[in-house]
């Protein structure tokens, strides 16, 4: 397992006691490199959404476990918020919850000259994901599918 994998992993563990505390329930964790700077984020939600006072105490509490726990060995900014309106769906329950919902596609490389797509997502299983558009159902492949989030109506 990859340095990234094990700390999100770990990570995760640490957090689900903190969230289902604080009544909410965990959407992802990531532990990334940007601009020369590593981050632990975990991005967090709950029915009706989530406000700055979830994310502050549920922010406070992990980084107290985390100093305590102290298992990542590079220094880190630790961020805790919302996943967002349009937020990505990385993982199958992510896809579950959104059965039915809009979403945006955007794939590797073009299929019949197109990368990006919008549609209700339909359906999905461990290797495709498929969503109706104005004019037909398709069915990609997980490999080809850079990413799908919800689309946001405005």
């Amino acid at each position: 397992m990859a340095k990234r994998d094990t700390y999100e992993s770990r990570a995760e563990e640490l957090l689900q006691p903190i969230v289902e505390a604080n009544g909410c329930e965990i959407y992802d964790v990531e532990y990334v490199k940007e601009g020369g700077e590593y981050y632990l984020r975990a991005y967090i939600d709950k029915e009706g959404g989530v406000n700055i006072v979830d994310c502050e105490n549920v922010s406070r509490a992990f980084s107290e476990k985390l100093d305590e726990v102290d298992f990542i060995s590079e220094a880190y900014i630790l961020e805790v918020s919302s996943p967002g309106l349009g937020r990505a769906l990385k993982k199958d329950r992510h896809l579950e919850k959104s059965i039915g919902e809009e979403v945006e596609l955007k794939t590797y490389k073009p299929i019949d000259r197109q990368k990006d797509f919008t549609g209700i997502l339909k359906s999905f299983d461990k290797d495709t994901v498929t969503i109706e558009t104005e004019d037909k159902e398709i069915v990609f492949a997980k490999a080809d599918i850079a990413i799908i989030r919800l689309a946001l109506d405005f």
